[in-house]
């Protein structure tokens, strides 16, 4: 019960905040979102993880794709059924390991893409703001 009046609270709160800035200030506040979105160094960053979306996407279904042939053919070599057992198992070790690999790999540079992204937009925001807010005090400071 005390999440649901919690959450009344917050979007009555949010309603009561949000008129008294009224449209003026939400459209304000919408261009320099956008003006930030759509600065140099915040789009380089976004087709970095666009591209990192892409790789990291096709870099554990191969290692999947690649492991379970490996199992199959060491599964369907000549010898024995213990051997072939045997084949099949160290193949699977084998194929384990590249997929956590892989894994590993894509969760590093998806760690790696966010962090980027967000001091690029960070960085990006803060010289808009800084830009922004010059001629906003000028405009203030003459009234």
């Amino acid at each position: 019960m005390r999440g649901k009046a919690g959450l009344v609270l917050g979007l009555a709160a949010g309603y009561v905040l949000g008129t008294r800035a009224g449209r003026q200030r939400y459209e304000q506040i919408k261009e320099q979102a956008e003006k930030v979105w759509n600065l140099d160094p915040v789009q380089k960053q976004v087709a970095k993880v666009q591209d990192f979306g892409k790789s990291a996407l096709l870099a554990v279904p191969s290692a999947l794709w690649s492991g379970a042939v490996k199992v199959s053919k060491a599964a369907t070599t000549k010898g024995t059924p213990g051997q072939r057992l045997d084949a099949a198992i160290h193949a699977g070790d084998q194929a384990k390991d590249d997929i956590e690999d892989a894994a590993d790999a894509s969760a590093e540079a998806a760690e790696k893409a966010v962090k980027d992204l967000t001091a690029g937009a960070r960085s990006a925001a803060s010289r808009s703001a800084s830009s922004a807010s010059k001629p906003a005090t000028g405009s203030a400071s003459g009234k």
